[in-house]
């Protein structure tokens, strides 16, 4: 069995009316070009590196120092109760304005990207799935895709994309909005995949869905899992997301009490 590692939590600092901590704000200045070149490897072992971060919204500390180092290649199941920090840390890797990064370095593929905006990290390969989706009003399935794919760096072809999601191929002419939870779903995945990516973000995948469109999208995910897409999944449902990720890192009000093999979790 592989050895899982247990992290002490710090002491925890004042507590704000909300029930977050407000220890005071570390503050971050975003790297400049060549500070980033200058930047040592060895703050990026991994292919998806992410250093001491820390991330606000607003007043409330969420995100409290975590560190975590994915390989090329690897599913994480990220997990938690409701409040933990999980979708926060996915926010706060994908760059977008909020949450807001006070502290910390990501580093992906050997290229620092914690002072991108989202767009930038996108361009880097940051594919974010969030929850809501996000499918475009208006637009048919082939026209969410397509627009995926008017800037470079341009990632699977529709035809790739249609074979691996048969069903949108089916759909390919319907508005975006009209299809089911579940092929949204499959949509908002496959939207990702139309740019070239490098790690894939899941934001509560099977969140909202029947058991037999779970299974559905959970055969989806090993079939990217063979492609050897690195991937980060925040789920509820945490057997689904352990027996198919390789390792678990488990949040407690934003710092990281386990992280380990997924295998360990589940005996």
């Amino acid at each position: 069995r592989r050895h899982a590692r247990k992290h002490q939590r710090p002491p925890e600092g004042k507590r704000s009316l909300s029930g977050r901590g407000t220890l005071e704000r570390p503050t971050m200045t975003a790297p400049s070009a060549s500070s980033q070149h200058a930047s040592t490897p060895e703050t990026a072992p991994a292919y998806l590196a992410v250093n001491n971060m820390h991330a606000h919204y607003g007043e409330s500390y969420i995100v409290q120092g975590i560190t975590l180092a994915v390989k090329e290649g690897e599913i994480l199941a990220l997990l938690g109760r409701n409040g933990a920090g999980k979708t926060t840390t996915l926010r706060t890797i994908a760059r977008l304005d909020n949450p807001q990064l006070t502290q910390g370095e990501l580093w992906l593929d050997g290229q620092r990207i914690d002072g991108m905006s989202s767009h930038q990290a996108a361009v880097a390969g940051i594919g974010l799935v969030p929850e809501d989706r996000r499918i475009i009003a208006g637009l048919t399935v082939e026209e969410n895709l397509q627009l995926a794919q008017i800037a470079e760096p341009v990632g699977w072809s529709l035809s790739r994309i249609y074979n691996l999601f048969p069903r949108l191929e089916e759909r390919r002419k319907q508005e975006g909005i009209t299809l089911s939870g579940g092929e949204q779903q499959m949509l908002s995945i496959a939207r990702a995949l139309a740019r070239q990516i490098k790690v894939l973000l899941l934001d509560e995948p099977y969140e909202g869905l029947a058991p037999v469109i779970v299974d559905e999208i959970e055969k989806t995910l090993r079939l990217i899992k063979q492609e050897g897409m690195t991937t980060i999944i925040v789920e509820q449902n945490a057997v689904r997301a352990l027996k198919l990720a390789d390792r678990a890192v488990i949040l407690d009000t934003g710092q990281i009490v386990f992280d380990g093999s997924a295998q360990d979790v589940l005996d």
